[in-house]
């Protein structure tokens, strides 16, 4: 069985006979690197470990500049190759972007205080002024996804992605401050851009924020991974 993090993939391939998918993607340094996911007829089992994990960084872990764009890149293959429902595992991330590379990658637009484009990270979450989720919800329209995780942390205080989840990251006592601050900031401009309240929902702050981001700019919906797992297998 398993959680939702690293082993997901390979847990529904062993026990269900889904098929590998091979994919090239970015990973949390920026880097392009392979990855996969399992297919299941029209359901994809995607781990955010396989793109923006941990085990990748190795020494070089960096929460601030980590990205999950890799993330989004493998559920728009899914979703390119006729899939309609995305099992996303949240265990195991080397990130604190709140998911925006994952939504951006997606169409999902972020833009600074002058209407410039970019891709937030967890450095630079506290720029967002604006949200467009516009395209990411074309591509998205039909598909189910369902974000599993494990943990209940909201997304930012003292139980938050950064103050909980950053130190292993390799995020010293100043950078978890900082980053608790940008996700604050995130929290609040979902508030005011897109009419949620999702900073203290539960598992807002797994994946360094990315509960919350899956939910507020994907659509998304929040399962215990391991019930997940269950009731996809029949058990």
């Amino acid at each position: 069985v398993a959680d939702g993090g690293e082993g997901m993939v390979d847990c529904f391939i062993r026990s269900m006979g889904a098929k590998r998918v091979a994919v090239t993607v970015t990973n949390a340094l920026g880097e392009r690197s392979p990855a996969a996911y399992a297919r299941l007829g029209e359901l994809a089992i995607i781990e955010m470990a396989a793109a923006a994990g941990l085990p990748q960084v190795g020494s070089r872990r960096c929460p601030g500049t980590a990205t999950t764009f890799g993330v989004g890149e493998l559920i728009a293959h899914a979703v390119g190759s006729g899939c309609k429902r995305i099992l996303l595992g949240l265990g195991g991330s080397a990130t604190n972007d709140g998911g925006c590379g994952c939504a951006a990658a997606l169409g999902v637009d972020f833009f600074d205080a002058d209407d410039r484009s970019f891709i937030p990270v967890g450095d630079t979450l506290g720029l967002i002024a604006r949200i467009d989720t516009g395209k990411a919800a074309a591509l998205l329209q039909g598909v189910e996804l369902t974000v599993m995780c494990d943990v209940t942390n909201p997304l930012y205080g003292p139980t938050g992605a950064a103050y909980v989840f950053a130190p292993q990251k390799g995020a010293d006592e100043e950078k978890v401050k900082s980053l608790d601050a940008g996700l604050r900031h995130f929290g609040d401009v979902i508030r005011s851009q897109l009419a949620l309240d999702v900073s203290a929902m539960p598992g807002a702050g797994a994946a360094g924020g990315m509960g919350a981001g899956c939910v507020a700019l994907l659509g998304g919906t929040l399962q215990s991974g391991i019930d997940a797992v269950l009731d996809v297998t029949g058990f």
